[in-house]
């Protein structure tokens, strides 16, 4: 870190970028747990990083940091299926893809699901950014999101209900994984929907995997098997999202952060990342969201008290 840089700067911005080690890993702890659980982790870094009294525009590179031991999370976790998607990537330059590999529409799904974050990144983030990056505003979409958590489980089960009532044996076809012997229960213009949910998620407060959960919850399709689709729909928007956050540090004075607590922020963005996706892939086999949508209308309320 250039000390002399500091020295140009006003006090209240050395005091915010003055990063402790217990800092980073409390902000890294955070963002790994809630990137994964649908409670929104720009939010929470949002909240984090005023409660402890550091300068949330000057963390822009730590946020990136943090960003990229999730998406490590994510990667490892699904390695299997990243590894599909590659092996199909592979096939179609050699001239061998078949277009009914279950790989080959899961990676079709997610290419059309990722268009409307990528619009919306590119022509609206700076003033959502600008308009929506401040505590009142995250806690009041965390109420909101957690609100539509309730709605979502409500026509959830209306429409799980009906279903497996019309059609012998649909809750099998309902509840079957993404990727087994074809892919299920996806169509594009699901997958169009659950991309305008993450597309949302730019919206600090806004959780990327519970938009994108409740979103095919709105239409028939599992949790687990919803949450499955979540987390590799979010490879290419974390990736896309750190590399244009990455892109603007230099208009902000480089990596003002120290080397430590950047790898500590990592290292525990990551393994925390592990262990939420780990537990949220089990958790959503036999639960709601309710749980979730409860916690998210309770953070939001306190933020106004």
């Amino acid at each position: 870190m250039s000390w002399a840089f500091l020295w140009s700067l006003p006090e209240d911005v050395i005091l915010g970028i003055n990063m402790e080690i217990l800092d980073s890993l409390i902000l890294g702890a955070l963002q790994g747990v809630t990137e994964f659980l649908p409670i929104s982790s720009s939010g929470h870094l949002v909240l984090g990083e005023h409660y402890l009294d550091l300068n949330v525009e000057m963390l822009k590179s730590f946020d990136v940091i943090v960003h990229i031991g999730t998406l490590l999370a994510i990667l490892v976790y699904f390695w299997k299926d990243v590894w599909g998607m590659l092996c199909v990537i592979g096939r179609l330059f050699v001239g061998r893809l078949k277009m009914k590999d279950p790989y080959a529409r899961l990676i079709f799904f997610i290419v059309i699901g990722t268009i409307p974050a990528v619009l919306l990144g590119l022509f609206a983030e700076d003033w959502i950014d600008a308009s929506f990056r401040n505590v009142k505003s995250v806690g009041m979409w965390m109420m909101i999101v957690g609100v539509v958590f309730v709605f979502g489980e409500y026509a959830y089960r209306r429409w799980h209900k009906g279903f497996a009532e019309r059609v012998d044996g649909a809750r099998e076809y309902v509840q079957a994984d993404y990727v087994s012997e074809e892919v299920r229960g996806m169509q594009w213009w699901k997958a169009i929907v659950i991309g305008l949910a993450q597309a949302l998620a730019l919206i600090p407060g806004v959780s990327r995997s519970g938009s994108t959960i409740v979103a095919g919850l709105f239409q028939g399709i599992s949790r687990s098997a919803a949450a499955r689709f979540s987390f590799l729909l979010g490879i290419p928007a974390m990736a896309g999202a750190g590399l244009l956050t990455a892109l603007k540090i230099p208009e902000s004075g480089g990596l003002i952060v120290d080397t430590w607590p950047l790898f500590v922020g990592f290292f525990t963005s990551f393994v925390f990342g592990l262990l939420s996706v780990a537990f949220l892939m089990r958790f959503l086999k036999r639960n709601s969201l309710i749980v979730f949508a409860i916690y998210l209308v309770a953070v939001g309320f306190s933020v106004f008290i």
